[in-house]
């Protein structure tokens, strides 16, 4: 008879409980994905009971009650169940959770006192339910501790002895500064004498790399660039020595949330081909941000957090650069104030570009709907989402060459037409972004190209299935088939 593998999934944020990144997305898909499989996984998927989590149509049932020893005392740990169609979820609460009004903040102290506490909660959560995990598959910082204590217990601990540990790394430069102090308070001591470099000896997610059976990065060219020092956070030593344990494994996409044919929020839904429906989302778009432009000449656009590691720093001068050709330009995003009053900046001073400085979801969709190309100027990017999204609504992307990018556009110049799908740059540098619009901006000019090239993007399937085979095939191998 078969037994499906049991997986214990932690993760900080899920949706549609609670999404503030990626990892939101991740969490709340993949679960879904291996359950959906022909051979589904038994996972089930445990976050932290913020007191703001979206819990409309749950049903919630008290689940388990139980203790979690630190040096202040036992801290009450309560954990409820709900289902989100047949993927059983457990919100665990207890005072570090409670005392939360956000999922991440500035104090690391108190993000890593609540993760750390839920991250001890939801294994002891599986003890009080009987209910063993043959793996334990954690997710950043935030849920290292569960991988960290479980390679401290197992050995003595009948209930976890055969369990295994998967950490998934979503951006490895967020180490968890600032929990060391945490992790004291519950009991999990420095690895010191460990491989790990001294200064990394008491933060979390070093010690989630240091104790994990296999570790996984979202996407297989993030998995190659942690090993280097421009990228491996001051790691890249210790890691190298874990090669063998690390592999990549692109993120999926919702495609039935991102879906161009059936997307509510769009002027006029559209397929594969159907490009005059395309180029009425084109008008709507300019009319809603008030850009006056030729229909005709191109759009290029940026969704992104304004951000140095996004890269969005290198735009202003590129764009300035372009000032001779003829195309216009609309900016999503907001984050970090100095690149917002840049962006500010080009909209007052280029007649052909619109910075809208707000987080707006919709909007954002009618941006792919309705732009030409779409820039991602990334200084690294583990996965990445925005070039999954625009391929799929037939906006082209034009990125820099790194991880999760560079795995999933095929270059006009680099690889063979039918292969095509963007244009990458290498070089982090406003010239390089510069002479690759460019060079989009000329093929633009060729409509046949130009179609084929958002043809094959819109093509290309980024559903979670095959990520999902993918994880259960790492999974089979950690526990021995």
């Amino acid at each position: 008879m078969f037994e499906p593998i049991k997986v214990l999934f932690l993760a900080a944020e899920a949706a549609p409980f609670i999404k503030v990144g990626g990892l939101g997305d991740v969490a709340g898909s993949l679960p879904a994905a291996l359950r959906a499989l022909p051979d589904p996984v038994d996972v089930r998927l445990a976050i932290p009971f913020y007191s703001f989590l979206d819990l409309e149509g749950c049903d919630l049932e008290p689940a388990a009650s139980f203790t979690i020893n630190s040096s202040q005392g036992e801290i009450l740990a309560e954990a409820f169940q709900t289902m989100v169609q047949d993927l059983p979820v457990y919100l665990i609460q207890g005072q570090p959770v409670t005392a939360s009004s956000s999922v991440y903040s500035d104090d690391g102290h108190r993000d890593g006192r609540k993760f750390t506490f839920f991250s001890l909660a939801a294994m002891e959560m599986a003890r009080s339910l009987r209910w063993r995990s043959d793996v334990i598959h954690a997710h950043d910082w935030h849920t290292s501790p569960a991988v960290y204590n479980l390679e401290l217990i197992r050995a003595g601990d009948d209930f976890y002895r055969e369990t295994k540990s998967l950490l998934t790394v979503h951006n490895l430069p967020y180490l968890g500064y600032g929990a060391e102090k945490a992790l004291h308070e519950f009991g999990l001591p420095p690895a010191e004498g460990s491989t790990l470099p001294e200064w990394a000896q008491r933060l979390p997610l070093p010690l989630g790399l240091l104790s994990a059976d296999k570790i996984n990065t979202v996407s297989g060219g993030y998995a190659k660039e942690i090993l280097t020092p421009a990228f491996g956070a001051g790691l890249d030593g210790f890691l190298r020595t874990r090669a063998e344990d690390i592999t990549g494994i692109l993120n999926g996409l919702d495609t039935e949330a991102w879906n161009p044919g059936s997307d509510i929020h769009i002027k006029a839904p559209y397929g594969i081909g159907e490009w005059k429906a395309r180029e009425k989302n084109k008008l709507a778009l300019l009319a809603e941000i008030g850009l006056e432009i030729e229909p005709e000449r191109p759009l290029l656009a940026m969704i992104n957090r304004m951000d140095m590691q996004k890269g969005v720093d290198l735009v202003p001068d590129a764009l300035r650069s372009l000032g001779e050709l003829d195309w216009g330009a609309v900016i999503l995003g907001t984050g970090d104030p100095g690149l917002e009053a840049e962006a500010a900046r080009l909209d007052e001073t280029l007649p052909g570009i619109r910075s809208v400085l707000r987080y707006d979801a919709g909007l954002a969709r009618r941006i792919y709907a309705g732009a030409d190309m779409i820039l991602i100027p990334s200084r690294y990017e583990p996965c990445g989402l925005t070039q999954m999204i625009a391929m799929r609504y037939g906006c082209v992307p034009v990125a820099r060459a790194t991880g999760g990018l560079r795995d999933t556009i095929g270059d006009y110049h680099a690889e063979p037409s039918r292969q095509s799908t963007g244009f990458l740059f290498r070089e982090a540098t406003s010239e390089a972004l510069a002479h690759t619009l460019r060079r989009a901006l000329d093929v633009y000019g060729d409509k046949r190209c130009w179609r084929g090239l958002q043809r094959r993007g819109m093509k290309k399937d980024f559903s979670w299935e095959q990520s999902a085979r993918e994880y259960v095939a790492l999974y089979e191998e950690m526990v021995g088939g």
